[in-house]
């Protein structure tokens, strides 16, 4: 018998584009891999843009820590491992359990619903959910470990997890006109950056070991975007608010490496919002479109935070 299965698409409600700038305000490293091993040379150069040679912000990196701060700031639990680094995931759309060793479960929150996940991304993983739940969906039976089991009183199974795509994009952050013209005249023996050495100091002998960091210099700053697709609109609101949060909870950590020797703070000014529907991509054709303004200007992340009543009216048709 030919069966068939309809699988929904997830909604595109609108895009909403929100552009800022990211101004260094002590030396950052983000490294991009040593190339050589020139004697004297950098221990640990910093990632540049291969055409231009100017550093860049990977937008891997911004992601990554703003994940991260959510992570800790919504109390997640640290359900995955692998390579040694742990952190939350939602392993399937549905809410249930990691099984973290034999019969110990630790309890995560379905990507959909979950604020982390749903923004960020999530990768599924073999986990526990409602039986009820996974025979109301048809969903794939782990069938190698064909078991129930009575997790927190309830019959639960063991499935193939689904991935739920990410909400966020973060593009990569590059230097502005102004700042590029700046770098390049600076003079440290350094095309746009500069050195900064270090000790280990051996607590016995009290030898020096000596190494060279590039860092992108104090003062710079990036043209930095990020595109927030709007697939539930009741969950929009909330979305930007954690964003706006962990926005402002890494003016207060570091962004890229050694944050806790002084590097890495950074400020985030000059935010600019546009609301896009599949109206305005439609409309992009026709000979009569003006620029689009952007809804509000936003001064930086205390503003962001203490006008955001304001951004929930200017978003208002979006989360009706």
């Amino acid at each position: 018998m030919t069966q068939i299965i309809d699988i929904p698409q997830k909604n595109l409600f609108a895009k909403i584009v929100i552009n800022s700038n990211i101004s260094i305000e002590t030396g950052l490293h983000i490294g991009g891999g040593g190339e050589n091993l020139d004697i004297g040379g950098l221990d640990k150069p910093v990632v540049r843009d291969p055409m231009t040679k100017s550093p860049y912000l990977p937008g891997s990196s911004i992601k990554g820590k703003l994940r991260s701060i959510l992570e800790r700031y919504l109390n997640k639990p640290l359900n995955r491992g692998g390579g040694g680094v742990y952190r939350y995931e939602s392993d399937d759309i549905e809410d249930g359990y990691t099984e973290i060793r034999k019969d110990t479960f630790i309890a995560f929150m379905g990507a959909k619903t979950c604020p982390l996940s749903r923004i960020f991304g999530s990768t599924g993983s073999n986990c526990w959910i409602k039986e009820d739940v996974a025979n109301n969906q048809k969903l794939e039976l782990d069938y190698i470990h064909k078991t129930t089991k009575d997790i927190n009183g309830e019959p639960h199974v063991n499935i193939k997890g689904r991935n739920h795509s990410a909400r966020l994009i973060v593009r990569d952050a590059h230097l502005t006109t102004k700042s590029v013209e700046k770098l390049k005249d600076i003079d440290t023996g350094l095309y746009m950056t500069e050195w900064k050495f270090e000790n280990t100091i051996d607590r016995v002998t009290a030898a020096a070991n000596p190494r060279q960091f590039e860092r992108v210099p104090a003062g710079s700053i990036f043209n930095f975007e990020m595109v927030y697709t709007v697939e539930d609109k009741s969950q929009v609101i909330e979305d930007l608010e954690n964003l706006a949060i962990a926005l402002k909870i890494l003016e207060d950590d570091a962004l890229g490496g050694h944050g806790s020797r002084g590097y890495g703070k950074v400020r985030f000014t000059d935010f600019e919002f546009y609301y896009r529907s599949p109206d305005y991509y439609r409309n992009i054709i026709t000979k009569n479109k003006t620029p689009q303004l952007p809804l509000s200007d936003i001064k930086d992340t205390d503003d962001f935070l203490q006008e955001f009543q304001k951004v929930k009216a200017l978003l208002s048709d979006v989360s009706e």
